[in-house]
């Protein structure tokens, strides 16, 4: 053979050699931190744990508690294993003490819905709970369910201007959280679906002040409710904090801060109530609409003016909704009507 050709061919030989051994300490390179982390996963059954910061009396929800692998050398006896435990039963059941994101969820930290202080256990530190009646029409057709926050609405039937009738509906309280529906604090489900069904009582958690407005509006007019928007949280948690209610102490931990936050958002709203009047909605009633407070600071300017004309001999204006524009022509003054109702 050609000398040449034979030291091609050992080179050759020596390249693919070289580059099997390389390929070699490639793959066995690459497995080595995979063996490494099987070693380091925690050997046991998996236990039920918070996925976030759970206060007490939060309403147990699907997205609040999973199973995670747990060390089989601190699994305990009240704890929920995966196979052991129905997780689908513990959805509804209220925190008795505070549980921490990550902790493990214990049998001793729940209440279901039926146990005695089942709803002592629902309610937050210094609440109450009061119940109203509701109907098909005032409680948003049945589709409020524990847990959904709701604004209650006041209509009631009062004197307006010159004693005439006049409807008037206000929003007394906001972001109340519902606790039950008629004697059910649990959503009912068939095939994966949520049964909405009527109900004629509707227990809400309030502040002990507002349960005093809340027994004092029954007797008033008739209560609706109206159902509040998910969304709302984060609406209601930026004006919790540009009040300056919200105040997270210096050197709080992260959990901390959460729990103080969710507790901020959750808080009712009692104050800045918004209403609407007969007026307001049929032009029947118009008349029977109290003056606003512009009305009224119109009406005292208009008399003061007046008050000048008259003295000096000049023509008044006549107290009427809507602007008055004074025009001369000449030496004679006319005031002009411009829009109103």
């Amino acid at each position: 053979m050609d000398k040449k050709k034979l030291v091609l061919l050992v080179i050759a030989l020596l390249v693919a050699v070289g580059t099997a051994f390389a390929a070699r300490t490639l793959f066995i390179g690459a497995s080595t931190p995979e063996a490494e982390a099987a070693q380091n996963e925690p050997k046991g059954p998996k236990v039920l744990v918070a996925q976030r910061a759970l206060p007490s009396g939060t309403i147990i929800t699907a997205d609040s508690i999973a199973y995670q692998d747990w060390p089989e050398e601190l699994v305990k006896d009240a704890y929920f294993i995966d196979g052991e435990a129905d997780m689908t039963k513990l959805l509804g059941t209220v925190v008795r003490f505070q549980i921490t994101a990550g902790q493990p969820v214990t049998q001793g930290t729940l209440v279901a819905p039926g146990d005695r202080g089942f709803l002592a256990a629902a309610l937050g530190p210094g609440m109450r709970a009061v119940t109203i009646p509701v109907s098909a029409k005032t409680g948003v057709g049945g589709f409020v369910f524990p847990g959904d926050r709701v604004d209650l609405v006041l209509t009631q039937a009062v004197k307006g201007k010159e004693g005439l009738p006049l409807k008037a509906s206000e929003t007394v309280l906001r972001n109340l959280r519902v606790l039950a529906t008629d004697q059910s604090t649990e959503s009912e489900t068939v095939d994966g679906k949520t049964v909405v069904r009527a109900f004629r009582t509707v227990t809400i958690e309030v502040t002990p002040r507002i349960a005093e407005k809340v027994a004092v509006a029954q007797t008033i007019g008739t209560l609706s409710l109206s159902l509040r928007s998910l969304a709302d949280n984060q609406a209601q948690l930026e004006r919790v904090i540009a009040s300056g209610q919200l105040k997270v102490p210096a050197g709080a931990s992260k959990e901390e801060e959460e729990l103080l936050i969710q507790q901020a958002m959750n808080r009712p709203i009692d104050g800045s109530t918004t209403f609407v009047t007969g007026g307001d909605v049929s032009r029947f009633q118009r008349k029977s609409k109290p003056a606003t407070e512009e009305e009224m600071a119109k009406k005292v300017i208009t008399t003061a003016m007046n008050a000048v004309a008259n003295r000096a001999g000049m023509p008044t204006i006549k107290a009427r909704s809507g602007p008055v524009v004074r025009v001369t022509r000449g030496k004679a003054t006319t005031n002009v009507q411009v829009g109103g109702n």
